[in-house]
């Protein structure tokens, strides 16, 4: 008995079966083939008047026609392909042939809108191979669909209506390679990454934000020059507001070189074993210390035996209560009174850090101005790493930054 592996069907489909399954409509069905396990419908289209898919004019010669294939939907878990005759047509206004326009798909894809969207609609709730082995395409199809939609929705984000921003780098990788991220600290999203650390970084974020006339009011950064100096530079106007996080974070790194540094001086026995395996108690702060691991004992007895350490570590639990004070004049008090007391304290560490803070005093006492900080672009970081590690790192750093730039949709943030 003799087979044929092209079997053609000769059953009427509907329109509304087209238009309502399929997304397609202005064509009709012809008939379908099953080859391979895959479905095949030969489509053509309705009766229409002709015009150059480009300038619209009906001042057009037919050229002939062009067989095309499109991915579409699937049923079950068989493919469905659309076959259509494309009608090529030489425009006599522009003077070039084109196809004419198709309604239910690209003209430069070979994959319908529908079957688009259903691309779409899987990549946020798996990884980018999931939907491709569902769909039986490359990873690069699936890839490609969902940069396209980034590209549309993500590229070009409004500056316009910016008021509040934060700005920090984060490190994405070995070889010490860094993206700068801004942060609009209203609505959550990521509206700049640029390549690089420092200043250079943020050059087309300013060129965009002065095309777009935006009047931003406050910015959060660490107390970075570069940082500093850019934004005098290009936001005059805006108020500097320095990171709390960040400048104890700074105070917690002095704390640690400190610590070492006393731990080579000291000749002590009893001093050196108090001393050592203390740095981690000495960063945490005092809620935060385990008493199950004796910690709260094993500070304690490190400070009694060392005083400047001692007076190094209250000082900075003592710097935590300028960000709650009751008003800005309470704490310029606060911060002139801790100042004092860190210069009379003998202790060299305090010294320098008492003329940091004396430097940037403005940018300090700005946040009861604006009560801002760099803690949601701290979060977003941590996403961008999290999304790095499930995707086994991105080849295509324009995919990276478009990803980055859609994080605060959650149904995208942690999606490979």
């Amino acid at each position: 008995m003799k087979t044929n592996s092209h079997k053609k069907e000769e059953f009427p489909m509907s329109t509304s079966l087209l238009y309502h399954g399929f997304g397609v409509h202005g064509y009709d069905y012809v008939n379908s083939k099953f080859n391979g396990g895959a479905v095949m419908f030969t489509l053509r289209p309705k009766a229409f008047e002709l015009q150059c898919s480009s300038c619209k004019s009906s001042r057009i010669i037919r050229r002939g026609t062009v067989e095309r294939k499109f991915r579409s939907l699937p049923i079950g878990r068989k493919p469905v392909w659309f076959s259509l005759a494309v009608q090529r047509v030489e425009c006599l206004v522009c003077g070039l042939v084109r196809q004419v326009k198709i309604g239910f798909a690209d003209p430069r894809r070979s994959f319908t809108k529908a079957f688009e969207r259903y691309a779409l609609e899987l990549s946020r709730r798996m990884t980018i191979q999931d939907a491709a082995r569902h769909l039986g395409v490359s990873w690069d199809v699936v890839k490609e669909i969902q940069k396209r939609y980034l590209q549309r929705r993500f590229s070009r984000p409004k500056l316009g209506k910016l008021k509040e921003i934060a700005i920090d780098e984060i490190s994405i990788g070995k070889r010490h390679r860094y993206l700068t991220v801004v942060l609009d600290l209203k609505s959550g999203a990521v509206v700049f990454v640029g390549d690089g650390k420092g200043a250079d970084a943020l050059d087309p974020f300013w060129k965009r934000l002065r095309y777009a006339k935006g009047k931003i009011k406050a910015v959060s950064i660490d107390m970075s020059p570069a940082y500093i100096s850019a934004i005098l530079k290009n936001l005059p106007d805006a108020k500097i507001v320095f990171d709390h996080f960040h400048v104890i974070k700074l105070f917690n790194d002095k704390l640690s070189e400190l610590r070492r540094q006393l731990y080579h001086e000291v000749n002590d026995i009893l001093q050196k074993q108090a001393i050592k395996g203390t740095r981690w108690l000495l960063l945490k702060n005092p809620e935060n210390l385990d008493p199950n691991r004796d910690e709260h004992r094993r500070l304690n007895e490190a400070l009694e035996l060392n005083q400047p350490l001692a007076t190094a570590y209250y000082m900075k639990e003592d710097l935590r209560q300028l960000w709650n004070q009751s008003d800005k004049h309470s704490a310029d008090i606060f911060l002139k009174d801790w100042m004092a007391r860190a210069r009379s304290s003998g202790v060299r560490m305090l010294i320098q850090f008492a003329n940091t803070l004396a430097g940037h005093k403005s940018g300090l006492l700005a946040y009861y101005d604006h009560p801002i900080s760099t803690g949601p672009l701290e979060g977003t970081n941590n996403k961008i790493k999290t999304m790095q590690k499930q995707a086994y790192g991105f080849r295509d750093m324009d995919f990276f930054k478009l990803k980055i730039m859609a994080l605060h949709q959650t149904k995208y943030a942690l999606i490979g």
